[in-house]
């Protein structure tokens, strides 16, 4: 297929990338340590940890594990929200040439049992407030080995030491929990595994690009979820990828070294997860937030220092522009508004611009492709609507169910291949060899349309069509339209089943007016969409149902929750 997106590329990108110039994502990782050792690597709590820092207690957890004497593929799992621990277990596990299972810290117990037993994880670090989801179902998993962190176990001996307290004792946000020591199981505090490990000595990962780097689990949307297996490879790639988009916004920071990147997105997350890496790849640093839902002490920690890049998905962007002192924020310094994880409305995206003066550059991706896909132009000063254009060394194709290429224009499922893409599902040989098609490309689900310039439009995901009388109806484009209604703060639209068309189309509506009523949202719609895409039901709520990273849940209004 001819690659007509490359005409459309900013100047300065390359067209592809070299994942073979590094062994591992050890290789990546030591390189960065040695070379940024004394530049800043995180700051959380405004409590500062550097890349020697994090060289040197990631090397000490790593030599720790490797002494447990797991095997040599061992799944290790990480259930910590955004502090400083993440990066450095991260780090550990890669660099003792182990798989990291990221886990979802919100988990419930069902969730939880599943992700460790379909991975065959065999150790865990946890954050103490979750340890009580752990001991429920520790003993139907393989896991033999838990390390133990309290909240401020890296942020200071004085500070960290009255915060955890705090949190134990006055906020009292650790329920009480007691893991089991049967059948040989370990349960060690992280600041005792550190201790013993800086008198060991970490022996060099045996990884290579083609080792397992990662067991990145799906948000189940289908079914239970799934680990999308990514190798040293995939991650390599998906930093190079998004050095050589993301570099040119950065021209006015003059060195990349000094970039700020706000976290806010959980780190166990694949989008924050692959940025994070692309921070260590430029030596920069991460602004750590550890809890974004409390939007006034998010909006403080930006008005501490410049920040240049802010990643987030569309519901925190709504969320900080409600908020009445986020108008205070110095946005000067903004290079990269990044929006991804779910569609971007273009209501938010335009009230964003007007208040921060940057504009929303809206990209797409997915667990399976290391968040990388595709990604409108970083120097763009305006929204789109589209998911922009195929990242170096992406390749996108539009096909029809039976895998055949369709041609510009038409509308079909987006698929996908390239360095950054999975190798399947693990232990899932049946799912893998769904999830391709003959040619090498990954169904993603996603129906799209590609346009001569080679920007790629998402319609929706192929489940959540809905079908009015015979003509397909794509609840992202509703979405879209009824977000620029007056009063309207958020909407989500679903199918629900009618006698005479099949499917009729209802939306929920959280209102920034209280006084929007159900007749003025009608009368928007039937102004601004053709007569079958006007909804039959209009719904007020409140809030909306969401995941632990802002996805509206779609799947929930249908079962009526």
């Amino acid at each position: 297929m001819e690659k007509i997106w490359l005409q459309s590329y900013p100047p300065g990108v390359p067209q592809d990338i070299d994942p073979g110039q590094y062994s591992s994502l050890a290789q990546l990782l030591e390189e960065s340590f040695r070379k940024n050792a004394t530049q800043p690597f995180s700051v959380c709590m405004e409590r500062w940890m550097s890349y020697r820092q994090l060289d040197e207690l990631s090397a000490a957890l790593g030599a720790w594990l490797q002494r447990l004497g797991l095997e040599p593929d061992a799944r290790v799992a990480i259930m910590l929200p955004n502090v400083p621990q993440f990066a450095v277990t991260m780090a550990a596990i890669l660099r003792a040439g182990y798989t990291c299972v990221n886990v979802n810290p919100l988990y419930t117990a069902r969730e939880l049992e599943h992700q460790l037993k379909d991975s065959g994880a065999t150790a865990i670090v946890v954050l103490e407030n979750f340890a009580h989801t752990l001991e429920e179902v520790i003993e139907r998993t393989q896991v033999k080995h838990v390390v133990l962190t309290a909240f401020g176990d890296l942020l200071g001996p004085w500070y960290g030491r009255w915060l955890t307290f705090a949190i134990r004792h006055l906020a009292k946000m650790v329920p009480p929990f007691k893991l089991p020591l049967t059948d040989g199981r370990t349960v060690t505090a992280f600041r005792k595994a550190l201790g013993e490990g800086s008198h060991l000595t970490l022996k060099p990962s045996q990884a290579n690009l083609d080792s397992i780097a990662f067991l990145q689990y799906t948000g189940g949307t289908t079914g239970l979820s799934k680990g999308a297996v990514l190798t040293h490879r995939n991650i390599v790639a998906a930093i190079l990828q998004a050095e050589a988009w993301f570099t040119p916004a950065l021209d006015r920071v003059g060195n990349v070294r000094e970039t700020n990147s706000i976290a806010a997105l959980p780190l166990y997350h694949i989008f924050a997860l692959t940025l994070c890496f692309l921070a260590i790849r430029w030596g920069s640093h991460m602004t750590l937030v550890p809890n974004p839902r409390d939007i006034g002490k998010f909006i403080e920690v930006l008005k501490r220092r410049p920040f240049h890049m802010l990643p987030a998905v569309n519901t925190l962007f709504n969320a900080l522009l409600q908020h009445p002192q986020f108008r205070t924020v110095d946005f000067s310094h903004l290079c990269i508004s990044q929006a991804g994880g779910m569609a971007a409305s273009e209501g938010t995206a335009k009230h964003w611009q007007e208040v921060t003066g940057c504009a929303m550059v809206e990209g797409w991706g997915m667990s399976e492709t290391c968040a990388i896909g595709t990604n409108n132009p970083v120097t763009t000063t305006k929204f789109s609507g589209t998911i922009g254009l195929p990242l170096p060394g992406v390749e996108i194709a539009i096909k029809d169910d039976d895998g055949k290429s369709l041609p510009i224009g038409a509308s079909g499922e987006i698929c996908i291949r390239g360095p950054n893409v999975m190798t399947g599902y693990y232990r899932q040989a049946e799912e893998t060899a769904k999830a391709f098609t003959a040619d090498g490309y990954m169904r993603t689900g996603d129906i799209g349309i590609m346009d001569a310039q080679g920007y790629t439009k998402i319609v929706d995901r192929k489940k959540d069509m809905i079908l009015v009388s015979g003509f397909n109806v794509f609840p992202s484009e509703l979405e879209n339209v009824i977000s620029l209604c007056d009063g309207v703060l958020e909407c989500a639209v679903i199918g629900v089943p009618d006698a005479k068309q099949g499917e009729a189309i209802k939306v929920y509506v959280v209102r920034s007016d209280p006084t929007l009523s159900e007749d003025d949202v009608a009368k928007y719609c039937a102004q601004n969409l053709t007569g079958y895409k006007h909804p039959k039901y209009i719904e007020f709520r409140d809030e909306l149902p969401k995941s632990n990273v802002g996805k509206i849940l779609r799947r929930e209004l249908r079962a009526g929750k």
